[in-house]
């Protein structure tokens, strides 16, 4: 995960895969066939931490807020923030989506992204049609970890400091 997180499907060796996984070369494709297979395994299993920790907010939530937003929606929320600080995690999730020109790894992504959706819409109770907003707010927060802004730099105004409107 490390290593395509770092440099994406087509920008990653097996040599070096293997070498971080301590593996050799031959038997990491002995494993799991084809570096497109490994990449699809490693987006499977981020794919697959971001359901646990939704699940697991569900399961837990924050009540007692000042604010229409859903319990369940905010505690998901909260706890996919705390995912980003694992940089891997949300750079292979870029890297994933940024690998879809593969007719076979944009059918799996959008089936895996589809499943989050029917996740968070099904344990939230809001339906698939209203979760835009945040789904929408979880890609701003993976934007803003990969850009590494932090809360005080992500006012519009000082990301866009220096930006003449459009004419």
């Amino acid at each position: 995960m490390r290593a395509f997180a770092s440099s994406g499907l087509h920008g990653t060796s097996t040599e070096d895969i293997a070498r971080l996984a301590g593996v050799s070369q031959p038997y990491l494709f002995r494993l799991f066939g084809t570096k497109r297979d490994l990449f699809i395994a490693a987006v499977d299993r981020a794919f697959t931490r971001i359901e646990h920790e939704l699940a697991y907010a569900a399961d837990h939530p924050l009540v007692g807020l000042s604010t229409d937003y859903s319990p369940v929606l905010a505690g998901m929320g909260l706890r996919y923030g705390a995912l980003l600080e694992d940089h891997s995690l949300f750079r292979l999730q870029l890297h994933a989506f940024a690998a879809c020109d593969d007719p076979e790894i944009r059918t799996f992504v959008s089936r895996r992204f589809s499943d989050l959706i029917t996740l968070v819409s099904e344990r939230s109770g809001v339906p698939a049609s209203g979760l835009r907003e945040f789904f929408a707010q979880g890609m701003l927060m993976n934007v803003a970890a990969a850009l590494q802004l932090d809360d005080s730099t992500l006012a519009w105004g000082q990301i866009c400091e220096g930006v003449a409107p459009a004419e």
